[in-house]
């Protein structure tokens, strides 16, 4: 990331890294008023910004826009920087950026996600990144949901609610003038195996009672995690997972 020179027009090759003892200094300057030690304090934590960014990478979004944001982030702690705390400020800083980021990512996403999913998105990513760390390996969706004491399909459709959707026309190859795009790569299932299975779902789940419909639809259809769904018909939890499961039975069985 440090050899990428041309960030929203910034030479990063040539950044300026702050000691501990210069941005304590800096800070206090900053909080007296002082505006030209407050750029200073920010264009000496451009690095920061730089190294936060890299894990949003594989994300596919603009660096220039990502970097525009981690720095409103870094601009936001040094404003609020307590300097009597015992705390690096750069231990304060790193998480408001990130907080930042993840903001915008949230807010610029193409389809609306609720928020209560969001936040089960995020935390799954998080753990799954701590398990990562801790086993050195990747953990699977069970364990993701164990640790979060979540059950497995909250986990797997809040991770895949926030997945980024793809073009039908983006292209995935091009060879001699000759381009495959996405859709070109979708099979055609159009045929009659297909709309017989999508009858018969319909047959089995009018088959289920009102109260499994409504369960049904706010699990599956509006995102709600089994809490949300108690609150809103009034009976407990552990009654929607049971009510849950029983519905999907019954649909698996009818199949």
């Amino acid at each position: 990331m440090y050899n990428k020179v041309e960030i929203c027009g910034v030479n990063t090759a040539t950044l300026k890294v702050l000691s501990e003892s210069e941005k304590m200094r800096l800070l206090k300057l900053t909080k007296e008023g002082d505006t030209a030690a407050r750029e200073e304090l920010v264009n000496g934590n451009l690095r920061l910004v730089l190294s936060v960014i890299q894990r949003f990478t594989q994300r596919g979004e603009n660096l220039d826009d990502l970097f525009q944001v981690g720095c409103i982030g870094l601009i936001k702690s040094i404003d609020n920087f307590d300097i009597s705390q015992n705390v690096r400020f750069s231990t304060y800083a790193v998480p408001m950026i990130i907080g930042e980021i993840r903001r915008y990512l949230r807010d610029n996403n193409a389809i609306r996600i609720s928020r209560s999913m969001r936040d089960t998105a995020y935390r799954a990513m998080q753990t799954k990144e701590a398990l990562t760390n801790q086993n050195m390996r990747e953990p699977t969706v069970e364990e993701i949901a164990k640790a979060l004491e979540l059950p497995r399909e909250d986990v797997v459709l809040a991770l895949e609610a926030i997945v980024e959707p793809v073009s039908l026309y983006e292209p995935v190859y091009a060879d001699s003038g000759d381009t495959i795009y996405v859709m070109d790569q979708v099979g055609d299932t159009n045929d009659d195996r297909t709309w017989l299975d999508e009858i018969a779902l319909k047959e089995a789940i009018r088959g289920l009672g009102e109260r499994e419909k409504k369960i049904l639809n706010l699990r599956f259809f509006k995102g709600m995690t089994q809490i949300e769904v108690s609150a809103e018909i009034g009976i407990s939890q552990a009654q929607v997972s049971r009510l849950e499961k029983g519905a999907l039975d019954k649909i698996k069985n009818q199949l």
